[in-house]
């Protein structure tokens, strides 16, 4: 089944380059990222994405729909600068986002979380390199939630048994960089370098950094997924770079005019370095590329970049922003000269004893601007009142102590205020409701889009139950394939449900003993395809770790003549059998045919073991009494199983026939037992006493034959004819 991976941050240079290494290795690709820093355009695989702040409630309606299996949470605000600006935004994302994905990852069964951690955790240090068990001492709000986000994981971890893993990061670069962040020295310089201006460096160009190529990341976040690691982890070089010894490898592949040298800015660390030795035992992690050649990737997509920027339509330009502000007033003072203008006429209709257009104007600019426009016509009318009295012929005597014109300014006044006010209010209450209906639309299109994720994910799942090749119906053929009672047939059905769960035809059974030695029980038909008939496990110590430890192994280092995949079966807590792949596309070398094949060494485990307990059981009417001597219906089974699996797999087998001397057969057995393999059987057949000897020609059967002679046995070979008449 394919695993999902949540990324959040997923548009981001990092989270990008996580996501496309999951996707390669087999997973559904989830993004949560409300693309403050983040662009869509940085991901082409197939995705699903979310556009949200990772402290929105919404967040656990997607938890619950999807069911992840991994999260990876990179989303931040990475900006030292703007911690310090701003700590109460900084804190809000770092902090609040991380324990808002931690519960979700809790309440919903998340099987490994981890969290993108910083170098910031560190701050001024003399002890280089860095080590994980080095005092930490942030200086600036970012390191410092940063190191808090590592004590929430670390606590939800021993609180709630989530597995979480923090990821400390040097100086991370590479493409789809922004000039931001702790590693925007690379990107300010490459996009200065293009644009053909000088470098600025702050101090004497000696100060150095630990840099990271961002695949390098990517590859230990998704290693750390697929592992058992958990606490804290330096994710690094392990190598100190100056700036100069930066800008002089930048000078291999692009022409530098002048760098100029200013004062070191306050808070400035001079020498940064963190220890890997870590991460590369517990991990098998190593950074893979040099400082040389990802600069040069790096620059090389800088330059695509900046010739598709160049041939961008240039968009058209809006309108300034002061604009909206200044607008009301222009307008009101336009409909201001128009009601001057019209106060000139004052014999026309406007001037009618039940008509005042004045208030028509104030009534115009309260409604269509609200109170402040509002009050200032009131303001500008009762001026206009004061100036036509003064006209004619009063005094502000007679104003002042005049009702009538108190009377009308408060008029105007009182009309200008009560309409701004019931606008402003209607307005407010409007907005209000706008904002609210936003809420519910996103909530509506976060859930319709949930919806329709689970729709799809029946859908498939239905699909998969009528047709895929992981169906029901496949799944009771597989089953079906290992019922039997027999070991021989189990070990032959093991080999065929392997082949087709794997995908190839390079599959062998190898049989584990008290001695140093594995014997080749049965492998795939395939001509082409040798493999040695046994192996001595104190030369393979990988073979002798999956013995004792009864795990499933992985050839990462593809250690040649090994399998790539090798599992032990296990009976009564003892290893009896090894089941190898030792080939595969590179395409199923992946988490889930690793999973797959785990669970299918399981199951052949069971039935092995299922059938080795029935053998027991049914001991007495299996084998001649207090011997080690098949009854001839239980041969005449083995018999049947072995040739099965030569028509099937050209798995050699020959039969021996044993004279028997004056001795009684029980001794002749047990002098015969000693000399065999574990896969080899004594039995009766045809009346007579018989050796099976598994994985024999006629070569191997005549060294058999001779060394049984001198042991004074004397046997002969059934033929082709007899065995199958």
């Amino acid at each position: 089944m394919q695993m999902n991976v949540l990324i959040t941050g997923g548009y981001g240079f990092i989270g990008s380059a996580v996501a496309e290494r999951f996707h390669k290795e087999g997973y559904k690709v989830y993004i949560i990222d409300n693309l403050s820093s983040g662009n869509q355009n940085n991901l082409s695989i197939p995705h699903k994405s979310y556009r949200l702040n990772v402290e929105d409630r919404g967040c656990e309606e997607i938890f619950r729909s999807v069911g992840f299996d991994v999260v990876v949470h990179l989303a931040a605000q990475t900006d030292v600068s703007t911690s310090m600006e701003r700590p109460v935004s900084d804190t809000q994302t770092n902090i609040l986002g991380l324990v808002n994905m931690l519960n979700c990852s809790r309440q919903h069964g998340v099987k490994k979380f981890i969290f993108a951690s910083s170098a910031a955790v560190y701050g001024h240090c003399d002890e280089l390199p860095l080590k994980e068990g080095t005092v930490c001492a942030p200086i600036s709000p970012y390191g410092m939630n940063k190191l808090l986000g590592e004590m929430y994981c670390e606590k939800w971890r021993d609180m709630y048994d989530l597995p979480t893993l923090c990821l400390r990061f040097a100086n991370v670069y590479g493409p789809r960089q922004s000039s931001k962040g702790e590693g925007g020295v690379i990107s300010i310089f490459l996009r200065r370098l293009l644009e053909g201006q000088h470098l600025t460096v702050y101090g004497d160009g000696n100060q150095t950094r630990d840099f990271i190529f961002v695949d390098d990341i990517a590859d230990a976040v998704y290693r750390g997924a697929t592992s058992d690691a958990s606490g804290v982890y330096n994710v690094s070089t392990g190598k100190e770079t100056s700036v100069k010894e930066l800008i002089e490898v930048m000078g291999s592949f692009a022409k530098i005019r002048h760098v100029q040298y200013l004062g070191e800015r306050p808070g400035d660390i001079a020498r940064s370095s963190m220890d890997n030795t870590r991460i590369k035992h517990d991990l098998d992690w190593v950074p893979l590329y040099s400082l040389q050649e990802g600069l040069h990737r790096t620059f090389e997509w800088a330059s695509q970049q900046e010739v598709a920027a160049a041939e961008e339509v240039v968009p058209k330009r809006k309108k300034p922003q002061w604009w909206k502000s200044v607008r009301p007033f222009l307008e009101n003072a336009g409909a201001f000269a128009i009601v001057l203008f019209l106060s000139w006429d004052q014999g026309g209709f406007l001037y009618q004893d039940n008509f005042d257009f004045r208030l028509i104007y104030i009534l115009l600019m309260g409604l269509v601007y609200g109170a402040r426009q509002s009050t200032l016509s009131a303001l500008l009318v009762i001026a206009l009142y004061v100036g036509d009295s003064f006209a004619n012929g009063r005094d502000w005597a007679s104003l002042l102590y005049d009702p009538e014109s108190l009377f009308i300014s408060a008029i105007y006044l009182f009309f200008g205020l009560a309409v701004g006010f019931v606008t402003d209010k209607n307005r407010k209450e409007l907005q209000f409701a706008h904002n609210e209906l936003a809420i519910e639309q996103q909530r509506y299109k976060l859930l319709l889009e949930v919806h329709r994720d689970t729709r799809n994910v029946k859908d498939s799942l239905q699909r998969q139950v009528l047709t895929n090749r992981d169906s029901l119906g496949r799944l009771h053929t597989i089953l079906t394939e290992l019922e039997s009672q027999e070991p021989e047939q189990v070990v032959s059905g093991a080999v065929k449900v392997l082949e087709e769960l794997m995908e190839t035809n390079r599959i062998c059974i190898y049989s584990v003993s008290g001695s140093d030695y594995l014997r080749l029980r049965l492998k795939s038909n395939d001509t082409e395809w040798h493999v040695s008939r046994s192996l001595h496990v104190k030369e393979a110590p990988e073979l002798e770790k999956i013995i004792k430890k009864q795990r499933i192994w992985v050839n990462k280092k593809l250690v040649p003549d090994l399998p790539l995949l090798a599992g032990p079966v296990v009976h009564e807590g003892r290893t009896v059998a090894l089941v190898c792949v030792y080939e595969q596309n590179f395409e199923n070398f992946t988490l889930y045919h690793e999973n797959l094949f785990k669970v299918a060494v399981d199951l052949i485990s069971r039935s092995l073991s299922r059938s080795f307990t029935f053998i027991d059981v049914t001991r007495n009417d299996r084998y001649v009494e207090e011997t080690q001597i098949l009854r001839e219906a239980a041969f005449q089974e083995i018999l049947r199983s072995k040739q099965a699996a030569k028509e099937r797999y050209q798995a050699d087998f020959t039969l021996l026939t044993v004279q028997l001397p004056d001795e009684r057969m029980a001794q002749i057995a047990e002098r015969l037992y000693v000399q065999l393999r574990e896969t080899d059987y004594i039995g009766l057949w045809k009346g007579q006493l018989v050796l099976l000897l598994s994985n024999s020609g006629v070569e191997e059967a005549q060294a058999a034959m001779k060394r049984l002679e001198r042991q004074g046995i004397h046997t002969g070979q059934v033929s082709e004819e007899a065995l199958y008449a």
